[in-house]
């Protein structure tokens, strides 16, 4: 299968690329960069220059593909609406590149829901809307499910944690350090869900071939971890004392960061299991913290 991939050199991508040419998939990566093009190159991707701005691109990657996944997000929490509207234009230029095609579009989104307790796949999103988070892509792409094409919403846990991740952990490790203690919100009891890279992968290419249009797939191995216990991993391998801090406090200590760390963003992957026949078979969120994934540098 020929899969157009955008995100294809970035923290999940680059490993969902190499799990789908290890699979017999030919992969079409989208870059941005020399060295973005260079490491897809090099991976045995074929590159498509060009970028999230430019939908005119997406869409002809996209008709000449039997398959899209759609990884790559504008992380700008500077402007996180504008944002959403670049998300929403590219999904809108692709799904109409595919509409009647009958092709898989897998598509990245997230566990936020606002909703409060462990999400299920059965929960909509309640984001709709081109000003809404991540520009209400969730509910939009999987409407596309009643336009000939098979959409498929990978919800990824806020951390993908592994060697080489630069995202949610190795932040609160940055900050750890800094303020010389691992510290929690409140009481430290609102959970986030973590999946290892090699996991979220391996889901990403079982669901291309089994999630059914218009489902949503729990990219999540451990459902529920407080941030406490996060906090408590983090002090023990950096030798720093945890400390609670004040609601009203977080976004002093631990800048952007600390409202999604405060929110509850749990998640079963019951369905997901079942549905594509995957289990997590990598190392533990705090496994990957005791071997020193997350050096606090």
């Amino acid at each position: 299968m020929r899969v157009f991939v955008t995100g294809a050199s970035g923290w999940i991508g680059s490993a969902v690329t190499h799990e789908l040419i290890a699979h017999d998939h030919k992969v079409v990566g989208l870059a941005r960069s020399d060295s973005s093009a260079a490491a897809l190159a090099a991976a045995g991707a074929t590159v498509h220059r060009g970028d999230l701005e430019d939908p005119d691109s997406l869409a002809v990657a996209a008709a000449t593909a039997d398959a899209v996944v759609h990884l790559a997000f504008k992380h700008d929490f500077d402007d996180f609406a504008a944002a959403g509207r670049t998300e929403r234009a590219a999904l809108l230029a692709m799904l109409g590149a595919l509409e009647g095609t009958g092709r898989p579009f897998l598509f990245a989104s997230g566990l936020a829901s606002g909703q409060g307790g462990r999400l299920t796949e059965e929960q909509a999103s309640p984001f709709e809307g081109p000003d809404s988070m991540r520009g209400g892509g969730e509910n939009l792409a999987l409407s596309y499910a009643e336009r000939g094409v098979r959409p498929v919403a990978i919800r990824f846990a806020p951390t993908v944690h592994g060697v080489g991740d630069g995202g949610f952990t190795a932040r609160l490790a940055a900050i750890a350090v800094e303020r010389g203690a691992a510290g929690y919100v409140g009481e430290g009891t609102t959970s986030w869900a973590a999946v290892h890279r090699s996991d979220a992968a391996r889901l990403v290419r079982l669901a291309l071939d089994r999630a059914p249009a218009g489902s949503r797939m729990h990219a999540v191995g451990e459902e529920a971890i407080a941030s406490r216990d996060i906090a408590a991993a983090l002090g023990a391998h950096l030798g720093l004392p945890v400390v609670s801090v004040a609601p009203e406090a977080a976004a002093a200590h631990f800048g952007w960061i600390g409202h999604f760390f405060g929110s509850e963003a749990s998640a079963s992957n019951q369905i997901t299991r079942e549905t594509l026949g995957w289990a997590p078979t990598g190392p533990t969120l705090f496994e990957d913290i005791a071997a020193g994934v997350y050096p606090g540098r």
